[in-house]
């Protein structure tokens, strides 16, 4: 293959020395002939061998030293696509286009999902390889006719197939019921009961007639398929499989007709098989679109007018798709909020339950975040939009499920495989059958004729008496072990279960980020929480103040707090002290920090700027208030400035046994040395709903920790109090340093899902098995998580791990039926035991009932689980 070269545009260069280390990280591959690294335009050029290296591992590398490449995702459907060797043979297609990163094609949604390199390819060549591989791309904006501005060109795709594969069902049915009552009266009763000729003219031409028709209009797009399988893309796939068992049974027939061999005709056969086949791509079809129909309700839940409000406060109507940023627009009563949302006026309760899986309505007011789609339940709402159109939270949620439903299990893989060689496989087999029945059909008889099933074969044990002819025999054994065989029953098998599973997801609160996600969740044996914001609120409340006068607790009148009295040069007192700590805390964003501002100013102290504020990480803040240095945060802190904690070690074991977080506070004069002042207390309220999920996820026998910043003695005490082990809990993580703690955690061998805001856990949520971002509410998109939790419940943590504990066992179900059938059913028809229209019919069967059980899985409820297990509800 010619060697390939490529354009990147590459992200986070800050000088040249960045230049040269990715050019250096490319360049060091296997199969990079050259890299060229412009710093002054962000680009890069590489020439590289595709068969030694994929663009996949190239982007790959240049991530790995820091740095990304600009690329973009394209997501259309696919008509035609019979089998996952199908799916196969188009994403090799697409990952054959320079350009390319990563094309992944779903053969249970009919879609394709194609990373490319920005400005390397376009739409349009991905569209072109599809249709150069003998598929027919579903173009945005276009529906089966080639209409433009379709609604939704995808579904108008599908719900077109669903209709052609009835008609031609219908049609073949109407022509095939003279032949099944043939058979069945053959098989039966023997075939004396019925005459010779109908109308005059030998039933075996009546065969002919109505057998023809549906060999041509029902066959013709196996035919064509196999063709563009065979010549174009030169590998076999099930239409390969029909064309051949179908084709068999007719040819045979019209050369038993024209009397050019003995024997006795197939018409029957021939028609049945693709008339049941057929009616097995119709059912599946229909499956298909039941599987995704959840999504599609989802959609379908967006507002398609808006009310806004302009600046003179006058009304108009809109279609929703105009309303920009920034307007705002009027919710009545029972009306879906048209975009996400701030609300500005009004206070009403709304149900976002679509977008939650929470069906109790949520209080909404000024200055309160709604989402799109979401239904206004009571008074009135005045909204202004912050996110429209395709950057809806709502719009987030369904993209994120299509890429989850792209990206499959690890345990596809195998199906993968087992596909890629299973139908040569199946052909080289009825051929050996085939001729070995041809050759030895005496032996052969003699083994298989005690078999009950032996009747089910047209002229059975007559083999070695010669009322059937041998080639006879032969032919209907080939035609059976191909037609038996069926790749897409095991093709189905996950992407089937993991579409239900993650729109199951979806609708209650969890989207997971891929279907690999599923598998790993319910690998998990570790929970990893963060405290702050997942199993409390994180809404931090100033609850104590503590004032210190030469190493002894004062009150505001100089008394100390154990009934003597102190003398000092400058009494602090606890207003001073809490002054002091809020102004130097003004210039932080931290939660405790926010609480010690608020409270102060609650208190009525007023609160100045800060001088030389610095953030100390893990430790606390140092700010200049009044020309001395006021420092507020832990023991390190303090020590570090020169100022012994040592006599509020009392006061702070006595406010952290009591779950508070309790922050020392200094000051150090310009000349002078330092003194300690007092301390401050923050406290967070435990959520209700975090010792249940605590307790469910014990149940399930996982090992629950807690990974915080906060001291030692509050984490212990949350801990306690949700019914965390105090040995699993790891305090004073510095933010930096969680990621090497869940890092640590895995390396004792265990799979560990971190929990956390998906902010400042963002590098932990990274490093883990499995990162769980609680409480987005309408941000989907936090890129660190694998799993995001719609709601500030963590309990939901458990919900995905039942989800997707259900998603697996789903899939294996659908795997063991799969290759149970197969195995199953392969020996049966090499051994001659099937009729080759049972054959067909049982493989039309196998892709059916695989849709159905997974089908069945929609009425999964994991609320359910709660239930059983007492707890939640």
């Amino acid at each position: 293959m010619d060697p390939r070269t490529t354009r990147l545009d590459i992200t986070g260069m800050s000088c040249a020395n960045c230049s040269a280390t990715v050019g250096d990280a490319l360049t060091t591959l296997d199969g990079v002939s050259d890299a060229t690294v412009n710093y002054a335009t962000d680009e890069g050029t590489v020439e590289y061998d595709p068969e030694a290296v994929s663009l996949r591992e190239i982007v790959a590398a240049v991530e790995d030293a820091g740095y990304g490449v600009v690329t973009e995702t394209a997501t259309f459907g696919i008509a035609d696509l019979s089998c996952a060797n199908c799916a196969e043979t188009t994403e090799a297609a697409l990952d054959g286009v320079p350009g390319v990163v990563e094309a992944t094609v779903n053969y249970a949604t009919d879609e394709a999902q194609v990373t490319y390199v920005s400005g390397a390819t376009s739409p349009d060549e991905l569209h072109e390889a599809v249709a150069d591989a003998g598929y027919t791309p579903v173009r945005e904006g276009e529906d089966d006719t080639g209409t433009v501005d379709a609604p939704d060109a995808r579904d108008t795709a599908r719900r077109a197939e669903i209709r052609r594969q009835r008609r031609l069902t219908v049609f073949g049915a109407a022509l095939a019921a003279p032949l099944l009552l043939l058979l069945v009266e053959e098989l039966l009763l023997g075939g004396s009961y019925l005459p010779d000729r109908l109308l005059g003219v030998p039933f075996h031409w009546v065969g002919f007639l109505l057998a023809t028709p549906v060999q041509v209009l029902l066959g013709r797009p196996f035919y064509r398929n196999a063709y563009t399988a065979l010549v174009r893309n030169r590998r076999a796939n099930m239409d390969v499989l029909i064309a051949l068992g179908s084709t068999t049974a007719y040819v045979y027939s019209v050369a038993v007709l024209l009397d050019l061999v003995a024997g006795r005709v197939y018409f029957d056969t021939a028609a049945l098989i693709l008339v049941f086949i057929t009616l097995g791509n119709y059912l599946e079809a229909r499956s298909k679109g039941q599987a995704g129909e959840a999504l599609r309700k989802l959609l379908e839940m967006e507002a398609e007018t808006a009310t806004l409000v302009d600046a003179d406060g006058a009304e108009r109507e809109v279609p929703v798709e105009d309303v920009a940023v920034g307007d705002r627009m009027k919710v009545r009563p029972g009306e879906r909020i048209p975009t996400d949302g701030v609300v500005v006026d009004g206070t009403s309760a709304v149900d976002e339950s679509m977008v939650t899986g929470e069906s109790v309505p949520v209080e909404k007011g000024a200055g309160d975040e709604v989402v799109g789609a979401t239904i206004n339940e009571n008074g009135v709402l005045v909204v202004e939009a912050t996110r429209v159109g395709a950057d809806t939270a709502l719009q987030e949620i369904v993209r994120t499920v299509k890429e989850a439903q792209s990206r499959q299990p690890d345990i596809q893989n195998l199906a993968d495989r087992i596909s890629a060689y299973f139908v040569p496989a199946v052909i080289a087999n009825a051929l050996l059958w085939g001729v070995l029945w041809f050759l030895f059909p005496e032996t052969l008889a003699a083994v298989v004729e005690w078999v009950p099933l032996w009747g089910l074969v047209a002229g059975g044990p007559a083999v070695a008496g010669g009322t059937v002819s041998t080639f006879e025999f032969a032919v209907v054994v080939f035609a059976s072990a191909v037609l038996i065989a069926c790749p897409c029953a095991l093709g189905l098998a996950t992407p089937a279960a993991t579409m239900v599973g993650t729109t199951i997801g979806a609708s209650n609160g969890v989207l997971f980020k891929g279907g690999d996600v599923l598998e790993r969740a319910r690998d998990v044996d570790t929970v990893v929480f963060d405290k702050t914001g997942t199993l409390t609120e994180g809404e931090m409340q100033l609850t104590d103040v503590v004032a210190f006068a030469d190493g002894r607790p004062t009150t505001d009148d100089g008394a100390a707090a154990d009934g003597g009295r102190v003398a000092v040069r400058e009494r602090p007192t606890e207003n001073e002290v809490l002054r002091l700590a809020a102004t130097a805390e003004r210039g932080s964003e931290h939660p405790l920090a926010r609480a010690i501002v608020d409270g102060a100013r609650a208190r009525g102290i007023d609160v100045g700027d800060p001088e030389d504020f610095e953030n100390v990480p893990g430790r606390g803040v140092r700010a200049t208030v009044d020309g001395a240095t006021v420092l507020v945060g832990n023991r390190r802190l303090l020590r570090d400035a020169g100022i012994d904690p040592a006599p509020a070690a009392e006061t702070m074991e006595r406010l952290e046994s009591e779950g508070k977080t309790a922050m020392l506070v200094g000051r150090v004069p310009a000349a002078g040395v330092g003194e300690l002042l007092g301390v401050v207390a923050d406290a967070d309220t435990v959520k209700p709903s975090a010792s249940e999920a605590v307790s469910a996820l014990r149940a399930r026998d996982l090992d629950v920790m807690m990974l915080t910043g906060d001291n030692e003695r509050t984490a212990r005490a949350v801990a306690d109090r949700v019914g965390i082990d105090p040995g699993n809990v790891r305090a004073e993580v510095l933010p930096e340093d969680k990621s090497d703690a869940v890092a640590a955690i895995q390396d004792e061998g265990r799979a560990a899902m971190m929990v956390g805001d998906g902010v400042n856990d963002a590098p932990a949520l990274a490093v883990a098995s499995v990162g769980c971002a609680i409480g987005s509410g309408t941000d989907v998109a936090i890129e660190a998580a694998d799993v995001t939790l719609m709601r500030d419940d963590p309990r939901d943590v458990v919900k995905a791990i039942r989800i997707s504990d259900a998603t697996l066992r789903k899939i294996r179900q659908n795997l063991v039926w799969a290759l149970g059938y197969n195995t199953a059913m392969i020996p049966l028809a090499s051994l001659g035991l099937l009729q080759p229209v049972l054959a067909a019919g049982a493989m039309a069967l196998s892709s059916v009932s695989v849709l159905a059980n997974s089908l069945l899985f929609r009425r999964y409820t994991p609320d359910d689980d709660y239930r059983v297990l007492g707890r939640f509800r």
